[in-house]
């Protein structure tokens, strides 16, 4: 049985890709919302987001919380598992542009440079949550496939066949 720091900072493995598009979706909303109206505030709220995703998975996440426990279960659509390796990387990057607009705002005050990095936070999302295309899953990919990211981090990533046992030979 693990320990409950250990099971605090886990993220899950797999991971249901509604609830990771509903949360994409919450990240386009409030990324327009930050940039819109101009509220760094909103920025501080997504980088917190973010971070706590990577670090815990949903639990720590009013954004995860909303989206695994109110949003899919409700939604008619079939759940579709995937890995959950690639969707952490995927977060660790929104935690690292999210960041960097918190600090752009709050720092020095390069507001159009922290908006920048908001809006491409937000064009990132859009992609996961309207078309379901992780832009951070496919980086993670190709790094795996360079070898920058080791097999082990996600046999199911290495081996399509782990996932779909139809496409083995």
């Amino acid at each position: 049985m693990r320990s409950a720091p250990t099971k605090l900072f886990s993220f899950p493995n797999p991971v249901n890709e509604i609830a990771a598009r509903t949360v994409a979706g919450g990240v386009v909303v409030m990324s327009i919302a930050a940039v819109t109206f101009d509220s760094r505030w909103i920025v501080l709220a997504l980088a917190y987001g973010f971070w706590a995703r990577v670090l815990t998975g949903p639990r720590l996440s009013p954004l995860g919380q909303l989206a695994t426990r109110v949003v899919a279960p409700r939604l008619k659509a079939e759940g579709r598992f995937v890995p959950g390796p690639p969707k952490r990387f995927a977060q660790a990057i929104g935690a690292a542009f999210s960041t960097t607009a918190v600090i752009l705002w709050f720092g020095p005050g390069w507001i159009d440079a922290a908006m920048a990095a908001t809006t491409m936070l937000a064009a990132a999302a859009l992609g996961e949550a309207a078309f379901g295309y992780c832009l951070g899953c496919k980086v993670f990919g190709l790094l795996m496939r360079v070898g920058v990211i080791p097999e082990e981090v996600c046999p199911q990533c290495a081996d399509i066949s782990l996932r779909h046992p139809e496409l083995a030979r």
